[in-house]
């Protein structure tokens, strides 16, 4: 007789496994010819809700600053569907803090749901912004890295 595993597959998690929410509004291009949000806009709002955070911080400078993140990884696990009209809210959390990178987790969540209807992650390797190579993390950023922690 052989023994059942537990269920390994991802499961949707609840908003309290996030410290941070962004809020994003879809647009009525995002919906796809299925009716609802096309799983690419997923990324897209990943991104702007990571990067909104860390500007409106004051630790990411997308214009001049010396160092900038560049995505080496990426993915999501989609349960339930979103679609235009609605407001989404990203929870955003670090998973990894590295020594020049970190690894972003966000869940998307409907306005009035506990759980998320996506998850993800993407890596960011921070690098020069001259010479493209890998760059310490700014002791600020890193600071603002640490309560998403």
């Amino acid at each position: 007789m052989s023994q059942e595993k537990p269920d390994s597959r991802p499961q949707a998690e609840p908003r309290s496994a996030y410290p941070v929410f962004r809020p994003i509004t879809t647009r009525w291009m995002d919906n796809d010819v299925y009716g609802h949000v096309n799983n690419v806009v997923y990324y897209s709002w990943f991104d702007t809700a990571v990067n909104a955070y860390l500007i409106e911080q004051g630790v990411l400078d997308i214009h001049a600053g010396g160092v900038i993140g560049l995505v080496i990884e990426t993915q999501c696990n989609y349960f339930a569907p979103l679609a235009f009209p609605q407001t989404i809210h990203a929870g955003i959390r670090v998973a990894h803090l590295g020594k020049s990178s970190v690894r972003y987790e966000v869940g998307l969540f409907a306005e009035n749901s506990d759980l998320a209807a996506a998850c993800g992650h993407f890596v960011h390797v921070y690098v020069d912004r001259e010479t493209r190579r890998p760059a310490t993390l700014p002791d600020a950023l890193k600071t603002t890295l640490e309560t998403l922690r």
